[in-house]
């Protein structure tokens, strides 16, 4: 036996697993920021304003998901409820976009919505963060 041991991670599955879907979904968002920037810089005048506003918004959220994300790896127990709010967020999105003829892109936002909502509220993340 060697002399350094390694301690197995007591994290839960569920937490693991939200953790790594709000950090997925943050570098998604990153890169569609950074997309939007770039369509930003190279649009004309006249529709400047509302596209700078998209992605301001778009940024924000990006910084929330990784934010989040990274708190709930830390296990940061105040970052359960904002986490849950903003993977909910995209189940309206989601639902819109399906219905308005982009079931691709909308279907599987939807859906991740509603597993990273269903992995936070988890009783195993719930109790791994001392949440009563």
């Amino acid at each position: 036996m060697s002399g350094a041991e390694t301690v197995p991670d007591r994290t839960p599955a569920t937490l693991r697993w939200a953790v790594r879907l709000l950090l997925v979904e943050g570098a998604g968002l990153l890169l569609v920021t950074l997309w939007l920037v770039y369509l930003d810089l190279t649009a004309d005048a006249a529709s400047a304003p509302g596209a700078v506003a998209v992605t301001v918004y778009l940024a924000l959220m990006t910084v929330c998901f990784l934010g989040f994300g990274y708190a709930l790896h830390r296990r940061r127990r105040w970052a359960r409820g904002p986490g849950i709010v903003v993977t909910m967020l995209q189940m309206p999105l989601g639902l819109t976009m399906a219905q308005s003829g982009l079931p691709y892109i909308g279907v599987p936002l939807f859906v991740l919505g509603l597993t990273g909502a269903v992995l936070l509220f988890a009783p195993a993340t719930r109790i791994a963060l001392g949440v009563r």
